[in-house]
């Protein structure tokens, strides 16, 4: 039997848009990232836990399109998603799913659909 663990975490950070057809200033959000772990023990959660606080760590208080993995691209929530799924993959914690909420009614979402 497997248990499903979802963790989320809140982050400030700032952002702006400055690609072609996606222009907006520069401006902040209370996020919230969420990752839903399929575990087998729960002796797991404090690793699972650990990857989630190191990715979030290196994102709090940040201007997100300083970050090298955005480099070049727009930091949308949809990003920020996968961004966060293959952080935990390399990390050693696969997720079922992931998911960055910008602001109340906006959010994305990132799994693979064989987990």
């Amino acid at each position: 039997m497997s248990i499903l663990l979802s963790l989320s975490r809140p982050f400030v950070a700032d952002h702006f848009h400055d690609l072609p057809g996606f222009v907006e200033a520069r401006h902040g959000h209370n996020w919230e990232a969420e990752a839903t772990f399929s575990i087998q023990d729960l002796d797991q959660e404090a690793a699972c836990a650990a990857a989630l606080e190191a990715w979030v760590g290196q994102v709090d208080y940040t201007l997100l399109n300083t970050q090298a993995s955005l480099q070049g691209r727009n930091p949308t929530a949809e990003l920020l998603a996968e961004w966060l799924f293959r952080f935990l993959e390399e990390s050693g914690r696969t997720a079922a799913r992931v998911k960055i909420r910008e602001k109340a009614n906006y959010w994305a979402a990132c799994g693979r659909l064989d987990s």
